[in-house]
């Protein structure tokens, strides 16, 4: 069974193996953002922050929570209220929304990747 398995795996594309990819964002290009959450979702894929900068509210897609668990940044960490940093690339279509590499809350720095 194990081997039927196997084989019918091997006739699926590769990319039907993909989670995704990066490339919608501009790794070009590094954005720090400072801001106030004003939403958050916990969740998988990913874990997901609005934020309120000075002049508009950006989507930033963090880490999935078990990344996020795993580096010390619990739900409660980001729960809206805050003021958080974001380091991260902006996405080549969307003008809102960022995937970002680190967050800083209260003084402490988590890597996101």
């Amino acid at each position: 069974m194990k081997h039927v398995l196997l084989c019918l795996a091997m006739l699926l594309p590769p990319a039907a193996f993909a989670h995704h990819g990066w490339s919608e964002y501009d790794a070009g290009r590094t954005l720090t953002l400072d801001g106030t959450i004003v939403e958050s979702a916990y969740d998988n894929p990913h874990t997901v922050v609005r934020l309120k900068t000075a002049d508009k509210t950006w989507v930033a897609v963090l880490a999935p929570p078990f990344r996020m668990e795993a580096r010390g940044l619990k739900s409660e960490a980001i729960k809206p209220g805050l003021k958080a940093r974001v380091v991260g690339y902006p996405n080549r279509t969307r003008p809102d929304e960022m995937r970002a590499e680190r967050i800083v809350i209260d003084g402490k720095t988590v890597e996101l990747r």
